[in-house]
């Protein structure tokens, strides 16, 4: 995290011009067709969506884009020593004056405050994944997500960035990204090799506009010491630029990610192989609390190497992975067993009916959004038989290009009040927990 104040001296605004000369465009028509699509801009702070994004949102919009506006926080926090104003009273002077700023914008314009704490996103990460997800909707198509960059030294800019990438990724949408804070505390070689240019034209006075509807951080509450303006005019200069400044991202579905990867290499993690692999199935199968189950449910399992250990232990193996040449590996090799029924399905989106006294998480729960992973522990638990086991099985380092960890997953499970630990196993580079109903229940 950048170690910066916003009461600094900013970077000079002539520094940036070598850093960015001869960058590419960004091509709005190629991102979203003239009158169609929607633009899903989500901002930290009321003023970021200005300050970031103020040009694109006008530009779209005139273009007769449908935009959303999801607003994080209400900026409550922006004046901790003020002396004439409290934190609920500069709440509600900057909802208007964000409403104020979008009218500018774009006057047809949704506006969503999610109302999370200024300054605590990172702690109410599951609440913004979850609210934002349900703003974009289960079916996106043709929407273009934006959000601060998620390397702008902020925690709550920061955290915002993640949340957006994050479902970006899971849903398949392009995600721009906007630098606010980079500007203010970083030099040439920070800004990312791929940022791109927006030429804003006309667009330009109306994000000027609406930039001073944000009273409250580009003027001084009040002569006052601790109500000075947050935004300094040298601040102020890098979004009076006559372009806007994001870094482009087009993820595609994990399931298109998935199919390549096993098309390319049918064991990618050398299931078949691996001692490592061998000896982890093998403690997680010594770690059942008995023989035999009847029911055995088994998301994400990938080529079948760990069902086939499972059959062997069951009455009835239901198996599903998002790929389907996963799947198509996995028949291959279980053709032998009828009572294993391979299905193709993405949790926890696709959480099957019924009930289970086995349920096998095993490297997959770090793949989710946090609000993703809750809900794939609420599944499990309320999918379980009265002496129901979970099976959590997950590599704890850290998966690059992945945000959750595999600890993580495995402390949202135990924070479960209706689970209770049975067993566990750790190492340095794995670990396993089996929970079963807590005794209340």
């Amino acid at each position: 995290m950048v170690s910066f104040n916003h009461l600094d001296d900013s970077v000079p605004e002539a520094n940036w011009a070598p850093a960015l000369q001869g960058r590419s465009r960004l091509e709005l028509d190629r991102l979203i067709p003239p009158g169609s699509g929607r633009l899903v801009v989500l901002s930290a702070h009321p003023d970021d969506e200005t300050l970031g994004a103020g040009g694109l949102i006008a530009l779209l919009a005139a273009r007769g884009t449908a935009v959303d506006v999801v607003v994080a926080t209400a900026g409550e926090a922006s004046h901790p020593e003020s002396p004439t104003r409290t934190p609920e009273q500069l709440a509600h002077v900057r909802r208007a004056e964000l409403r104020d700023a979008v009218a500018h914008l774009a006057p047809e314009a949704a506006v969503h405050f999610l109302e999370l704490p200024d300054g605590g996103l990172a702690g109410h990460r599951t609440e913004l994944d979850a609210a934002l997800a349900a703003i974009v909707g289960p079916n996106p198509r043709d929407t273009v997500l934006v959000a601060p960059w998620r390397s702008d030294g902020h925690t709550d800019h920061d955290t915002a960035g993640q949340a957006a990438a994050a479902l970006a990724r899971t849903m398949g949408l392009p995600l721009l990204e906007y630098p606010i804070w980079l500007w203010h505390w970083g030099r040439p070689e920070d800004v990312p090799d791929n940022l791109l240019l927006l030429p804003l034209g006309d667009a330009a006075a109306a994000k000027k506009r609406a930039m001073e509807t944000h009273v409250t951080q580009v003027r001084p509450l009040s002569p006052a010491p601790g109500d000075e303006a947050l935004l300094s005019a040298g601040v102020l200069a890098h979004f009076e630029r006559s372009f806007e400044s994001f870094v482009l991202s087009s993820p595609r579905p994990p399931r298109e990610v998935f199919e390549d990867l096993y098309r390319s290499n049918s064991d990618p993690w050398h299931f078949e192989d691996s001692f490592y692999e061998h000896r982890k199935r093998a403690l997680c199968l010594a770690m059942l609390p008995r023989p035999h189950f009847s029911s055995v449910f088994e998301p994400g399992c990938s080529i079948g190497v760990f069902t086939r250990e499972l059959a062997d232990r069951a009455d009835a193996v239901l198996a599903t992975d998002i790929s389907n040449r996963a799947l198509e590996l996995a028949r291959q090799r279980l053709t032998s067993a009828a009572h294993v029924r391979l299905e193709q399905g993405a949790v926890p989106q696709d959480w099957p009916r019924g009930r289970y006294d086995l349920v096998v998480v095993s490297e997959i729960g770090y793949f989710l959004q946090h609000s993703e992973l809750q809900e794939l522990a609420g599944h499990s638990e309320a999918s379980l038989t009265d002496d129901g086991v979970i099976l959590l099985c997950h590599w704890r380092h850290p998966n690059e290009g992945w945000e959750l960890t595999g600890d993580q997953v495995h402390e949202a499970f135990r924070a479960r009040n209706g689970l209770r630990v049975l067993a566990e196993h750790r190492e340095k580079d794995f670990r396993i927990d089996v929970l079963v109903r807590t005794e209340t229940q």
